[in-house]
């Protein structure tokens, strides 16, 4: 009997396991989206959320540690400078399981789509978004105060420029 032992078995042996686990994390770091059976999307959270997590703390033991799973160093600067950045404001839920409308041909095994919950390059969360969107008003107000001050300045600067901007004329 199977009674309280956690975690699915997949139908390997431990050493395959591991192997398929860590393929399927590549892959997913390298494509951002991938397609396989509910039960291997389920257990390949487990490995790749704790990736993204030792990418958010970014020093050189969790690069390590990322390096022990991914065998690949470019696969963990990839994850390091590209998929760990989109997720600075998150806290947790790094991965998202979505269902496919129809099961797989051969076995008709429940298909998921599994991908990251946010893309590449869209690491602004909407806070940041806000406080962009105001500090250009900001931006603007600076510029009017610059403004006041150039008129009372510019009597001196204009009575030196009319003759060097009367020379470009004629030419």
């Amino acid at each position: 009997m199977r009674h309280k032992k956690s975690g699915r078995k997949l139908g390997r042996n431990p050493s395959h396991r591991k192997a398929l686990l860590r393929n399927m994390a590549k892959a997913l770091i390298i494509h951002t989206r991938i397609t396989t059976t509910e039960a291997k999307a389920k257990t390949l959270r487990g490995v790749v959320e704790p990736l993204i997590t030792l990418a958010l703390r970014n020093d050189v033991h969790a690069r390590r540690q990322a390096y022990q799973v991914l065998g690949e160093h470019k696969l963990v600067q990839r994850l390091f400078d590209e998929i760990g950045p989109m997720f600075k404001q998150g806290g947790g839920g790094y991965t998202r399981v979505v269902k496919m409308a129809l099961p797989r041909k051969g076995d008709a095994a429940p298909l998921v789509m599994i991908e990251f919950t946010r893309k590449v390059g869209e690491a602004v969360s909407e806070t940041e978004s806000s406080a962009k969107k105001t500090k250009p008003a900001a931006e603007i107000a600076a510029p009017a105060a610059v403004e006041k001050v150039t008129p009372e300045a510019s009597p001196e600067v204009s009575a030196k420029e009319p003759a060097a901007s009367e020379e470009p004329k004629p030419a």
